[in-house]
């Protein structure tokens, strides 16, 4: 499994998903050698910096990008990898 190379904050964009989703999703970024202290979860990360992680959390994958340009308060960022989240029947996560 491949490690996200990071230093310092990393973005968790929470749309208001449920707490299993948002809680797996955790878990699953630890697995990519994210400490957990060192994620902030958000709906619109502030006061950002280059070279930051930012991952935004959708129901079946993660998007992780790295952030490469900030403008007027906003943010570019270039995509890192997707990290799937895999479900079973009945939807309860599994990996």
């Amino acid at each position: 499994m491949e490690k996200i190379d990071y230093e310092g904050t990393v973005w968790a964009i929470n749309h208001k998903y449920p707490e299993p989703l948002v809680e797996h999703s955790i878990k699953k970024l630890q697995q990519y050698g994210i400490k957990k202290e060192d994620i902030i979860l958000t709906d619109a990360p502030e006061n950002v910096k280059i070279g930051e992680i930012v991952v935004e959390i959708w129901p079946y994958h993660l998007d992780v990008a790295r952030i490469r340009t900030i403008r007027n308060d906003s943010f570019i960022s270039g995509s890192v990898m997707t990290i799937e989240l895999k479900i079973d029947a009945e939807g309860n996560y599994i990996d």
